[in-house]
């Protein structure tokens, strides 16, 4: 588990390509402090089991599945990536709930200043967007942030100057692919309500159950 709160920005240093498959090795700083082979890190939201460790770089395997579902799929030698260990049990949470099991891509429509703070509009499939809702929180290559505005077609955040100089928002511009994970909570409330194909099924979860019970 993970809060949506980047730690430092890594740099991939090699990637092996299997058949469906790649090995990642990253360099960085921060996040390899107390860590173990077999720990979990986010990378750019994507959770990875580290697999190898040196004094300045991890590495981790990428799956068949994971390649297809996310943006890890273009990175290349020297591209940044936002990092973030997995969440201790007497951790803070900075940011909101993040599995760092993203539900798909999303591309960068716009990005525009507003006096301090930066913009950025995502487009999105209308299986992400049903659980983006405005004021709501939403994981952005990892990183946890508010949702100001929702449309049909696409979403937009308010970024903070600290957020943007230390996370690879920094360098994301129109038409950039982006990995998107929505809040884990909406999905599984759909899942109880609707447990098949969105449609509504006998269920003993109803509104009035739900607010019997202080939901």
């Amino acid at each position: 588990m993970f809060t949506g709160i980047v730690e430092e920005i890594g740099t991939v240093t090699q990637i092996r390509h299997g058949p469906h498959s790649a090995i990642l090795t990253i360099a960085a700083e921060t996040v390899l402090e107390t860590t173990k082979i077999g720990d979990s890190i986010a990378v750019n939201g994507i959770c990875l089991t580290v697999t190898a460790l040196s004094d300045t770089s991890f590495s981790a395997d990428v799956m068949h599945e994971t390649l297809n579902r996310s943006a890890l799929s273009r990175l290349g030698t020297g591209s940044h990536v936002n990092l973030e260990r997995a969440m201790p049990a007497d951790g803070r949470f900075g940011g909101h709930i993040v599995a760092g099991h993203v539900d798909g891509v999303g591309t960068v429509a716009n990005v525009r200043r507003d006096d301090t703070a930066v913009w950025f509009t995502v487009r999105a499939a209308p299986d992400i967007l049903r659980y983006i809702v405005e004021k709501g929180s939403v994981a952005i290559d990892g990183i946890s942030l508010t949702v100001a505005a929702v449309t049909q077609t696409d979403f937009s955040i308010s970024a903070i100057p600290h957020t943007v100089a230390n996370t690879v928002l920094r360098e994301r511009k129109r038409g950039d692919p982006v990995n998107l994970e929505t809040d884990v909570i909406g999905k599984y409330v759909e899942k109880l309500l609707f447990p098949t194909m969105g449609r509504r099924q006998d269920t003993t979860i109803t509104k009035e159950f739900l607010s019997q019970h202080g939901f």
